[in-house]
C-alpha cells in the first residue's frame, strides 16, 4: 500500500433497452492511515480529501467513516483499505467507493450521483464476497429507488474486484464492475497511470453523461429525482 489498480470498468443495462460498454481504467487502493506521499508534481493527480467522502466534515477520512461506524453501533479502529478515485486537478467523481474493514465482517460502500449526493451502506459480506441490500439512493435518472443490489467483493494481493447488480422482481436489470490488478503505487507507476489514462475522474464524469444522453435519446424514459423523494 499505496497501490494502483488497473482494470477495467464495465456496465450492462438490460430493461428496457440492451446497453452496454467497457472502458479501461485505473482506481487507487490506499490505507486510510498512510495514504499516498508523492513528489510535488504528482500530487495534484493523487490527492484524497475528506470533503470526498462520507459526511464530507472529519478531520481525515478515517475519522469520519469511524464515526459512521459508531452511528451504526459499531465500535472499530482497526485497519481501513480504500479503493477510489483520487481528486486530478481539483475535481473528483467516484461512483462507488468501497472501504473494507480489515479483520472485521464490516464492507462499507459509498455510492455517489451526479447530482453531488451519496449514500453510504454498511454490509456484512459472507465467506464468498457476496452481500445483498436494498436500494436507497436515486443513481440514475433512469433508474427509481426500488429493487435490491447484489454485491461480491474480492480483495487479494493479484486481484481486486468489486460487482453489483440491481434486480426487481426476480430479474436483473442493470449490472456494473470493475476487476483490476493491484501494483505498488511507486512514483514511476503513477506517473504511467497518470500519462496513460490522463484526467481519470474528468473522464468518468463526461462518459457517464455521454451514455446518458445516448440512452435518453434511444428513449429511455427518465425518473426525476422528485418523484422519488
Amino acid at each position: 500500500m499505496p497501490a494502483i489498480v488497473t482494470g477495467h470498468v464495465g456496465h450492462g443495462r438490460s430493461v428496457p433497452i440492451r446497453h452496454r460498454f467497457k472502458y479501461r481504467v485505473y482506481q487507487w487502493l490506499v490505507d486510510l492511515d498512510d495514504l499516498p506521499r508523492l513528489p510535488w508534481y504528482l500530487r495534484p493527480f493523487s490527492r484524497f480529501d475528506a470533503r470526498d467522502h462520507l459526511s464530507g466534515t472529519g478531520p481525515t477520512i478515517k475519522a469520519d467513516l469511524l464515526r459512521y461506524l459508531r452511528s451504526q453501533g459499531i465500535e472499530f479502529d482497526g485497519r481501513v483499505l480504500m479503493l477510489a478515485n483520487a481528486r486530478v486537478l481539483g475535481h473528483v467523481f467516484d461512483p462507488l467507493t468501497v472501504f473494507w474493514c480489515v479483520d472485521s465482517p464490516y464492507v462499507v460502500a459509498e455510492v455517489h450521483n451526479t447530482y453531488s449526493g451519496r449514500h453510504t451502506y454498511l454490509l456484512t459480506p459472507d465467506s464468498d464476497g457476496a452481500a445483498e441490500t436494498a436500494k436507497e439512493f436515486y443513481v440514475s435518472p433512469f433508474n427509481d429507488v426500488s429493487g435490491r443490489y447484489r454485491l461480491q467483493f474480492e480483495l487479494d494481493p493479484d486481484r481486486v474486484r468489486v460487482q453489483v447488480s440491481l434486480s426487481r422482481a426476480g430479474r436483473t436489470v442493470f449490472g456494473a464492475s470493475f476487476d483490476g490488478a493491484p501494483t505498488p503505487a511507486t512514483t514511476r507507476a503513477v506517473r504511467n497511470a497518470v500519462l496513460r489514462m490522463p484526467l481519470m475522474p474528468q473522464r468518468v464524469s463526461a462518459l457517464i453523461r455521454l451514455h446518458g444522453v445516448w440512452l435518453w435519446a434511444r428513449g429511455l424514459p427518465v425518473v426525476p429525482r422528485e418523484a422519488v423523494r
